[in-house]
């Protein structure tokens, strides 16, 4: 090669030579897309593949069998009373519910946040955040696609924890109808149907509970930090929620419908508290994710 080649005249040259077949007339790669960058099943395989949500998952569906077994072994026991515990062994429908009653106040509060206050965080802090960005990916749109997965997976382990229990409960207890805490029986079918009315309904009046642990993830590189928080302050809330002092002020608590689930296996169903519950966490899931939406499009992440 001649060293005319690497002189200044030729490379001026190159300012007025056409673009490359692989570039766009902008000056982009061919092909590139904005709205194609993280896809969901990118990310979905991303989370999937972590140890964290494969134990958690396996854990949701081991736990009623476990559960199960115990009963199984003490059945003897059983008082034959009117509570969830007490018609637990009466067929898989009580035993779903039962471990429904169970896991609701705690065990699904946990996992919902876990799943939804780690997403951001957990990319903070491995310092992957900010490649996520100069992939690159828009903010929000990097916020919506760990949104829905997150959520997606929260809900898959809402719906793993009855369906494990409902074969469970099948097993050892047998099917059958489900007889409720008033002293109704309901048939298996309809009671099937009403506890599918229990996990809709969960699954919206967790909505509160996932949008509160994703503001708190883009808020701070340490996940135990966003999950943690999350959790406490749904205890906190529902601690208030007993304080009968606080009157009327109780009734906008994000906790305080969270049970009412319950009326689904009401002779009718009453759907008046389930209404509000519904109303009430969108209410607040809404506001908290859009303060969440506000802090990340405005935060340096290159820090």
């Amino acid at each position: 090669m001649s060293s005319t080649s690497t002189s200044r005249g030729v490379h001026d040259l190159l300012r007025s030579a056409p673009p490359p077949p692989s570039a766009a007339p902008d000056g982009s790669a061919a092909g590139w897309s904005a709205q194609r960058t993280l896809p969901l099943r990118v990310e979905l395989v991303r989370q999937w593949k972590r140890r964290r949500t494969q134990l958690v998952l396996a854990g949701l569906a081991l736990f009623p069998v476990v559960l199960a077994a115990l009963f199984a072994r003490n059945r003897d026991a059983a008082t034959g009373g009117t509570r969830f515990v007490d018609l637990a062994t009466g067929g898989a429908v009580n035993f779903a519910l039962f471990v429904v009653f169970a896991s609701s106040t705690l065990l699904i509060i946990v996992v919902v946040a876990l799943f939804c206050g780690d997403t951001v965080a957990s990319e903070a802090q491995w310092s992957s955040l900010k490649y996520l960005l100069a992939s690159p990916v828009g903010r929000s749109r990097l916020l919506r696609q760990k949104l829905v997965v997150s959520y997606g997976l929260a809900l898959t382990g809402l719906v793993i924890l009855p369906v494990s229990a409902l074969i469970a409960g099948g097993l050892f207890f047998g099917f059958g109808p489900a007889r409720t805490p008033l002293g109704s029986v309901i048939p298996a079918g309809e009671a099937l149907f009403r506890l599918a009315i229990v996990i809709g309904y969960l699954a919206v009046s967790m909505l509160f509970v996932a949008a509160l642990a994703f503001f708190l993830g883009v808020h701070t590189d340490a996940p135990l930090g966003a999950v943690g928080g999350a959790v406490m302050l749904v205890i906190v809330s529902t601690i208030l929620d007993q304080v009968e002092d606080l009157g009327p002020v109780r009734e906008i608590l994000p906790t305080h419908y969270i049970g009412a689930w319950v009326d689904a296996f009401n002779d009718p169903v009453v759907w008046s508290d389930m209404a509000r519950g519904a109303i009430l966490s969108t209410a607040y899931a809404a506001v908290l994710l859009a303060l969440a939406w506000r802090k990340f499009l405005r935060k340096d992440v290159l820090s």
